[in-house]
């Protein structure tokens, strides 16, 4: 597998790291995730299978537990010897705490020049905000974004998809790769600082517009992206549920009114977001509601238009889509994961769906990293 022989150090919780370290552990890296005297908050969070929790189970398949308290002077010594053996080394602690406990960069870096060292944070390691706490929902709020989520009442509603903790963890991972790749050239790793709050700004191309073309915030029900649009919008149908127009280009406005007798709409629906497009928008909520939502489905089947109806999630990691590209599976004790969507053609990834015991690994992976 792509990571083979690579061995991680994760002191991460919850999120952004453990799915980072579990990407990676899915293709082959040795990943060892350093847990806190009570463990990993999300053993203890959420539905349970299989005498786990579901959250702990996605996020650390295939890893080994070790325990120490860094404020012992045994134990800190155990840890470096470990670090000095570890190609990465992840951690989410607030800024400056690494350095107090005396396992920063720095005192990485002086017995492990190579070491790719990766600190997540919501703010980064410089800035006024840098020592300010925050989890995912306020890093939205100070990013702007959640101000961009508006529920039907016009008012800013949860994002429901972590998107901070995920922007984060994936430009990590990209990061770290890129880390490695140097590594390779120069023999010496580097210090990468990814804060939540960029991360999330980052994934803003097609969201600044009006604020960098025009000085102002969004218009957020007149852009095009989030219902200022009539063919990328929500729609209910007479049962109660809903379908998607999710694709705004001409050649697909075109192929629907003209299916639906309606191509006088079609120069108002191709044309800018906003007001303009609210004739075509009433069109289609008076005849998406006339049929039921699997109705429709049927109805769009082989049509060249961007329609999707609206799954639970239930309904959609059912979805034959899913089967046929592994991203839920069964494990032979019959619990489900979520799969791994990096996907190489030669050397694809091999989950190991086995959870550690919390402290599992701990006299095993001090030793081996005291012989080499």
């Amino acid at each position: 597998m792509k990571l083979d022989g690579l061995r991680v150090l994760d002191l991460s919780l919850f999120l952004p790291g453990p799915y980072l370290t579990t990407m990676m552990a899915d293709h082959g890296a040795e990943v060892i995730k350093l847990e806190p005297p009570g463990g990993e908050p999300v053993r203890h969070i959420g539905a349970r299978q299989g005498g786990e929790s579901v959250w702990f189970r996605n996020t650390h398949r295939g890893k080994k537990s070790i325990r120490l308290d860094l404020k012992k002077p045994e134990d800190l010594a155990a840890f470096l010897d470990l670090a000095a053996t570890c190609d990465v080394l992840l951690e989410a602690f607030r800024p400056g705490v690494v350095d107090r406990l005396g396992i920063g960069y720095a005192a990485i870096a002086a017995r492990n020049p190579g070491i790719v060292y990766c600190s997540i944070s919501a703010f980064g390691q410089d800035g006024p905000d840098r020592d300010r706490p925050a989890h995912d929902l306020a890093v939205e709020a100070l990013a702007g974004t959640l101000s961009l989520n508006l529920g039907r009442d016009g008012q800013p509603t949860h994002p429901h998809v972590p998107i901070a903790d995920a922007t984060a963890s994936l430009l990590a991972l990209s990061g770290i790769l890129m880390a490695l790749l140097r590594r390779a050239t120069t023999g010496r790793g580097d210090h990468l600082d990814v804060a939540m709050l960029d991360a999330t700004l980052s994934w803003l191309p097609n969201a600044t517009g009006t604020l960098f073309g025009e000085g102002a915030a969004p218009r957020v029900k007149q852009e095009r992206q989030w219902g200022g649009g009539a063919f990328y919008e929500i729609y209910a149908t007479r049962d109660g549920r809903h379908v998607v127009l999710g694709g705004s280009e001409h050649k697909f406005v075109e192929t629907l009114l003209h299916a639906l007798g309606r191509p006088d709409l079609v120069e108002a629906a191709s044309g800018p977001p906003g007001p303009g497009h609210e004739p075509a928008k009433a069109f289609l909520r008076e005849v998406f509601a006339t049929r039921s939502r699997d109705e429709w489905e049927a109805w769009f089947a082989g049509r060249d238009v961007c329609f999707a109806p609206l799954l639970d999630l239930r309904e959609a990691v059912a979805r034959p889509q899913v089967a046929a590209r592994g991203m839920v599976w069964r494990d032979a004790e019959g619990n489900l994961h979520l799969g791994n969507p990096i996907r190489f053609a030669e050397e694809p990834a091999r989950p190991d769906p086995r959870l550690p015991r919390l402290g599992e690994h701990t006299a095993e992976v001090i030793a081996a990293a005291r012989r080499r």
